[in-house]
């Protein structure tokens, strides 16, 4: 009897489900880093972790240095990105990591909609319905055990998923049609935010950073080269072995790992109306992704989208 042999593609697609995983695990990993330290400061050091490692990555690589053009966008896209995980850290500070993982991904239907608007080309009456969805989903999520007004941290992360639909349109933009060395351009974006939310913690740095615990450096690193570095190298790795298609389908669980991620090392609890929108929002984004994917393969007017390169930036 010949041997069981791994199916052709398997390593591709735990590799790409590994990068859904430790990027639904951060917002728990984030939340705990805030109850250490000031939210600025965490940011500063995550990037500071992650602008170094990835220089080294592209020394070891030998990868060009940036253009004029990759250094203009690199900048643009690094403060963009600074915004939408500023966001995201003071969001997830004041809701749970459940409803962080799950309201980000919003952006999976946001961000068509935006280029949409910007292109001039109105979406599928099926795309607006998946967004009412979604939308209703989210309503059901923070409503906990009844209807009431979203708190302040679930407030912010509705506006991360909104900047970060604008970061990733702005990518699709900046780099249409231009041979843009792709991990050059991350560590340009990974350099700025290092530099500018720096400034920004400074008056903090001083005094938070030598109270750190051992535990919160381990867990700045895991944000830093688990969820950023690795999870840049692994996607790139593996977009190139599979189908689009394939990849945003298995890198979509992101929210799925953050909710078992919460609920199981969080301890925190999904009512049942809250299961509920969990949900929703779930099959909403990948319906919603699902739509979008058929109208753009059935336009030839309509270029690729920025689907992949949303992929470029980290959790």
């Amino acid at each position: 009897m010949q041997p069981l042999r791994p199916r052709p593609g398997l390593a591709t697609d735990l590799v790409l489900m590994g990068v859904a995983l430790v990027w639904g695990s951060s917002y728990l990993v984030a939340k705990d880093l805030t109850l250490a330290a000031p939210v600025l400061v965490v940011l500063a050091l995550r990037y500071v972790i992650s602008a170094v490692a990835l220089g080294l990555v592209c020394r070891g690589t030998r990868t060009p240095l940036p253009r004029r053009p990759e250094l203009a966008a690199g900048v643009l896209l690094g403060l963009t990105q600074a915004a939408v995980l500023t966001l995201e850290t003071f969001g997830v500070s004041g809701t749970t990591a459940t409803n962080a993982g799950l309201i980000i991904s919003l952006t999976v239907v946001l961000t068509p909609l935006l280029d949409g608007v910007w292109r001039r080309s109105r979406m599928p009456a099926p795309f607006f319905a998946a967004t009412a969805l979604a939308v209703v989903g989210v309503a059901l999520l923070v409503s906990g055990d009844g209807f009431r007004a979203p708190g302040w941290g679930d407030g912010l992360m509705l506006a991360a998923a909104v900047v970060r639909a604008v970061h990733v349109s702005l990518i699709g933009r900046l780099t249409a049609g231009r041979s843009s060395n792709s991990l050059a351009l991350t560590a340009v974006q990974a350099a700025v935010g290092a530099v500018a939310l720096s400034a920004a913690a400074a008056p903090a740095l001083g005094t938070a950073v030598p109270r750190l615990p051992l535990s919160a450096w381990a867990q700045l690193v895991y944000l830093a080269l688990a969820c950023t570095v690795f999870a840049f190298l692994a996607q790139t790795w593996a977009i190139r072995r599979t189908s689009p298609s394939r990849a945003s389908l298995l890198m979509g669980t992101e929210p799925v790992w953050a909710v078992l991620v919460g609920v199981s090392l969080g301890g925190e609890r999904l009512t049942l109306v809250a299961a509920v929108g969990a949900v929703l929002v779930v099959a909403a984004t990948y319906y919603g992704q699902h739509v979008e994917r058929v109208h753009r393969l059935g336009s030839v007017a309509l270029p690729e989208p920025a689907e992949a390169a949303r992929r470029l930036t980290s959790a």
